[in-house]
């Protein structure tokens, strides 16, 4: 829900009545001190219950019929399909549907992952053609597999990413970070990431370089990469630290354990600082951005904002990664499920500080052509029209 709070404010500004229909978590006072409407609703992302997800359905159209909603912005693939199914039901005048990615399901190649995508495919083909739909996409690998549906080309937009504020993602020259303000801001997932811990982030760019990958924790993010990245780095006896932020997904079958996160970070492999909420610190700490994913990314959006505040990024050459970097210029693309290949083009940058610093301007001035807030944001409310 964070990644689109800037236009659900953006929405009340231009004078609609705006109500916020998610699983609230950590972020209950963050919305409702933005000045919008909550309506609280609990979804099990990768339930197949069919008597849990037709209660959820009931659930839903009980909060669409009661809000009666002229518009209605559904985010990722549950909702989407949910949400879009429950607004035609009730017959609402605009649905403005957005896939961040076709990420697992359309990847995976498991049997079960086949049916069940052939499945999606046809309730999307049936949803989505609909005048009074309009479908957002990312970047152009997912534009064309979703047309590849049937989904009339005249109902699709391209817009690429949720939007950054390149104020709040600025580059900032930060000089070191305390034993006493990291003791305040990393927020671990285990108890055992304590003071050691936060005394290792402490960060000076006269001293080691910091390379940074901050997602969740997911072998098909890349991570697994990254710490054969680390293992390389320090086996050839140079003195760059590889850092994880982020926490696994106990959802997603691919999520990587706090156990072995812990382990690493005791290991000296890599540096775990656990869950961050301050990111546009996060990434001013960092030289160099990574993220070497294999999911079936939308535009990352921590890829956005690191360009955002003038890093170099290394990230695989995959639909949404390539998005945001142009190989050679503001970043580094390499293929995916080869550590060697991402330790070797960490590793030029590493060696390179001039290179990073243009490669970071670069891209700085990319988010604010192409990914500034304003400019999604002014995409997206023109599609609310009706």
């Amino acid at each position: 829900m964070t990644h689109r709070l800037d236009l659900a404010v953006a929405a009340k500004q231009a004078g609609y009545d705006v109500t916020i229909v998610t699983q609230i978590s950590q972020y209950e006072s963050l919305i409702r001190d933005s000045g919008l409407n909550l309506v609280p609703i609990s979804m099990s992302r990768r339930s197949l219950n069919i008597f849990t997800e037709l209660a959820f359905i009931f659930r839903l159209y009980r909060i669409y019929k009661r809000i009666n909603p002229d518009v209605v912005h559904n985010v990722t693939f549950k909702p989407v399909i949910y949400g879009t199914l429950v607004a035609r039901l009730l017959g609402v005048k605009k649905v403005v549907n957005a896939l961040a990615g076709l990420g697992f399901l359309f990847r995976s190649a498991t049997t079960k992952a086949k049916l069940l995508k052939a499945l999606v495919r046809r309730v999307l083909y049936f949803l989505l053609n609909s005048p009074k739909c309009a479908l957002i996409l990312q970047n152009p690998d997912d534009f064309r597999a979703i047309q590849e549906i049937g989904v009339k080309r005249n109902l699709m937009h391209l817009i690429k990413g949720a939007g950054v504020n390149t104020h709040i993602f600025a580059p900032t020259i930060i000089e070191s970070v305390t034993k006493s303000n990291a003791d305040t801001t990393i927020e671990s997932t285990t108890e055992s990431i304590t003071e050691s811990s936060a005394e290792t982030t402490d960060v000076s760019h006269d001293a080691a370089p910091v390379v940074l990958l901050a997602t969740r924790m997911l072998w098909d993010k890349g991570v697994g990469e990254f710490v054969e990245a680390a293992k390389y780095s320090a086996e050839e006896g140079y003195n760059t630290r590889f850092v994880l932020v982020g926490k696994g997904d106990a959802e997603n079958p691919n999520s990587i354990s706090d156990a072995q996160l812990q382990q690493w970070h005791d290991d000296g492999v890599v540096e775990w600082w656990g869950k961050r909420s301050d990111m546009p610190q996060v990434l001013n700490q960092a030289d160099i951005v990574c993220l070497p994913s294999n999911y079936g990314e939308g535009i990352p959006k921590v890829l956005i904002e690191a360009a955002s505040c003038a890093k170099a990024i290394v990230t695989t050459d995959t639909p949404g990664c390539r998005e945001i970097v142009s190989h050679g210029k503001n970043g580094l693309l390499v293929p995916v499920e080869q550590p060697k290949s991402l330790y070797a083009a960490i590793h030029s940058l590493v060696l390179d500080r001039e290179l990073r610093e243009q490669m970071g301007a670069a891209g700085r001035n990319m988010v604010q052509a192409q990914f500034s807030l304003e400019t999604v944001v002014s995409q997206t409310l023109e599609l609310y029209k009706y």
